[in-house]
């Protein structure tokens, strides 16, 4: 069973690793990082620059981190996810009906709240070190927008 959990789990970080650097590629488009980080690879077309900034991050990180504690910080990071689409599809579906979706979440407010119950409840399982190390990381992000992103995002440059 620890081979399982040791393979489910590098296959977990290793995709949330690639999801990861399409976000900053993504941000790093819209101006909340710097444009450094939207340069996509020459032959592949992969955004190499942030594959590699989180790569070595985080090798770095678990090197000096339990995989218990790696676990947790995984954890939180997904349900916390989960919880803001779940609440963007009630807010999104209320205030902005008109929008083309290219596909509809079923039994919308019901399913969503049901989510967001189940991740905050969830949530609320993991350690408190873990909401520690969680709020830690949310300042730094809100940090990061509120210092770079908000002065340099497309929205505050076309306004």
């Amino acid at each position: 069973m620890s081979f399982g959990a040791a393979v489910g789990l590098t296959t977990v970080c290793m995709i949330l690793l690639l999801g990861q650097t399409r976000v900053f590629f993504a941000m790093s488009r819209d101006g909340l990082l710097p444009r450094f980080f939207s340069k996509t690879h020459p032959r592949f077309g992969t955004p190499y620059r942030p594959t590699i900034l989180l790569g070595v991050i985080i090798a770095i990180v678990a090197g000096f981190t339990s995989i218990n504690e790696l676990a947790t910080l995984v954890n939180i990071g997904t349900l916390f996810a989960f919880v803001v689409v779940a609440l963007g599809v009630i807010v999104l579906r209320r205030t902005r009906p008109e929008l083309h979706r290219a596909f509809r979440t079923p039994w919308v407010p019901l399913l969503p709240i049901v989510s967001v119950a189940a991740s905050v409840w969830l949530m609320l399982n993991l350690p408190a070190e873990t909401w520690l190390r969680f709020g830690i990381w949310m300042v730094i992000g809100v940090i990061i927008y509120f210092v770079y992103g908000r002065r340099n995002s497309r929205m505050a440059k076309g306004r």
